[in-house]
């Protein structure tokens, strides 16, 4: 059940530079409130080349802003070779602002960049905060190591700007898993805004069910949006080529930006092993994890909730570089036995690897294992937040109460 609003109008940016993470958590809030809430409607300012590839539900829309590509040393280039970044950043803010003032949005909410790819949304920020827009940093679980960010935010002041303009900070992720924001100087007016929500739980959608599911038991291998996946899947095709008794179904997806050298390398080495199946991308990805017998994965942020959510074994292999978000996330997840991991040096080892994949289809799922740690209520905490700023009773959604 729904509660009526009037009118009520969100925005949301997602700089989306190297993977699909960010407008991916973006839509799911999106689709949470617009389900939560009829009257309101949601509007996603994404960088992702393929932020169309998506199905969206009514009343959340998105704008393509210029797309600018996240290199593997940590530096940005456009995406269109002919265009320099300085034109095409300069471009994007232009998009940004002139959607702020068109929209007008009552919430705007910012994911994890908190003044935008190379400062690009800090004047609008301003912009909103004069005409009374409530402003929102969501941050994931998990930003990366201390000593980095640490690094990159006192370099751009970062801190301080987000006492200037944020009302609130979301953090995707429950108090006692890990503090996103541990081993900074953190001013105390930043500390008084966060909000622990809990993890982004997810479902899978009413609309056609993925054209990929096999029709038997089967493990998934994803990568995200594979841009940096291609070792990952390396290591496990190195594992299915070298132990003969590794049969068990195993669906593969490289991703969206994998590089085409590269795909087309482990397409053509996967393709003479009968138990595997490679495809390249799924706009359902929540429809194969929830049909798997287990999940081996990076551990990006959405991918993990998703394993919660679905209750799904899983061994993570996480990027360690250039930042080191997923290597955290997975440790901590490990130690508190929600997950297996393995560091990428040891799944480069085959028979290694051979024995790990072994074990996953009979490991115990997350809820038998770590079932206090999983805290996957973050949409619900949103949705009341946001019901609560706009009701004047702060009366919560039908939804919410029903639970």
């Amino acid at each position: 059940m729904t509660r009526r609003l009037d009118d009520v109008r969100i925005l949301m940016y997602s700089h989306d530079t190297f993977g699909l993470g960010h407008l991916r958590r973006c839509r799911t809030i999106a689709h949470s409130l617009v389900e939560d809430y009829r009257g309101l409607s949601v509007l996603i300012m994404s960088g992702a080349t393929i932020a169309g590839a998506f199905d969206y539900r009514a009343r959340v829309d998105f704008v393509k802003i210029p797309s600018v590509i996240k290199l593997r040393d940590g530096e940005y280039t456009s995406m269109a070779s002919h265009v320099d970044l300085h034109e095409t950043l300069k471009m994007r803010q232009s998009i940004i602002r002139h959607t702020a003032e068109t929209f007008q949005p009552d919430i705007f909410i910012v994911d994890k960049e908190p003044m935008g790819l190379k400062g690009e949304v800090e004047e609008t920020l301003a912009y909103l905060k004069a005409r009374g827009t409530k402003l929102v940093l969501g941050l994931r679980d998990v930003m990366d190591a201390p000593h980095l960010l640490d690094v990159e935010w006192k370099r751009n002041d970062v801190l301080r700007k987000i006492d200037k303009f944020y009302d609130r900070i979301w953090v995707y992720g429950p108090p006692d898993f890990y503090d996103p924001l541990a081993g900074l100087d953190v001013p105390s007016g930043v500390r008084r805004k966060m909000e622990f929500v809990g993890f982004l739980q997810r479902s899978v959608g009413h609309n056609a069910p993925s054209e990929h599911v096999p029709n038997e038991d089967y493990i998934l291998v994803t990568t995200g949006g594979g841009g940096d996946g291609a070792d990952l899947v390396r290591d496990v095709v190195t594992a299915y080529e070298q132990d003969n008794t590794l049969d068990h179904k195993t669906l593969i997806v490289l991703g969206p930006y994998m590089p085409a050298r590269e795909r087309a390398e482990l397409l053509e080495r996967s393709s003479r092993i009968a138990c595997l199946e490679v495809i390249e991308f799924d706009n359902r990805m929540e429809a194969l994890i929830a049909g798997a017998k287990a999940v081996v994965a990076m551990g990006g942020y959405n991918t993990y909730c998703e394993i919660l959510s679905f209750d799904k074994p899983a061994l993570i292999i996480p990027r360690t570089r250039p930042r080191e978000e997923q290597l955290i996330r997975a440790q901590r997840a490990s130690a508190l036995g929600l997950v297996e991991m393995l560091l990428p040096e040891e799944s480069a080892d085959p028979m290694r690897l051979a024995e790990a994949l072994k074990r996953l289809p009979d490991r115990l799922p997350p809820s038998q294992t770590g079932k206090d740690n999983m805290r996957l209520e973050g949409l619900v905490h949103i949705s009341r937040t946001v019901g609560d700023w706009l009701d004047r009773d702060s009366y919560p959604p039908l939804s919410i109460v029903a639970e």
